[in-house]
């Protein structure tokens, strides 16, 4: 399916607008038929990568998304009495 036809300018690039929202990079794969493929990417900040790699604390937060976005949510008060406010 054709999204949209795009022209090299003189240096051969192309510009995509809003299919590239919120793509930081694209892979270009090449198939057989020399096809050109872009896969986006996004990046994730380094302070984040830890939970992209622990499957185990990946899958508690998608379970986690999952059930607020159902509604199975415990209420459990404030936490205000834990707070640090000297953290910045």
């Amino acid at each position: 399916m054709v999204i949209k036809m795009v022209k090299p300018d003189a240096k051969g690039r192309i510009t995509l607008g809003h299919l590239a929202d919120g793509v930081s990079r694209f892979a270009i794969i090449q198939d057989k038929n020399n096809r050109l493929i872009l896969e986006p990417y996004s990046d994730v900040p380094s302070r984040e990568v830890w939970l992209f790699r622990n499957e185990q604390a990946l899958n508690k937060v998608k379970q986690g998304l999952n059930d607020a976005s159902t509604g199975k949510l415990i209420k459990r008060g404030s936490f205000k009495k834990h707070l640090d406010e000297d953290i910045e």
